[in-house]
């Protein structure tokens, strides 16, 4: 499963978003997104992955089968490689 954390109004996240959406078309996978500025029950679940050891922010991007993060913005090659792809 492979998990976008972000925040609503954080305009690195914003960012992300096309790339994401970029990547869930061309390589076929789903990311799973997480609001987690206004949404307790997907902070608490991004904390029990990060626990400010990894990333400590949003976006954070997580393969669960790979254990794998990006935090922060990242280029497009950067994301699929966090996906396996």
């Amino acid at each position: 499963m492979l998990y976008d954390f972000y925040g609503e109004e954080c305009p690195h996240c914003v960012d992300m978003h096309p790339l994401v959406e970029r990547l869930e078309k061309e390589c076929g996978v789903t990311v799973v997104k997480k609001e987690v500025w206004h949404n307790d029950e997907n902070r608490r679940e991004l904390e029990a992955i990060d626990d400010g050891s990894l990333c400590g922010g949003v976006p954070f991007f997580y393969n669960d089968e790979t254990k794998d993060f990006l935090c922060g913005s990242s280029s497009y090659e950067e994301l699929k490689r966090w996906a396996g792809k």
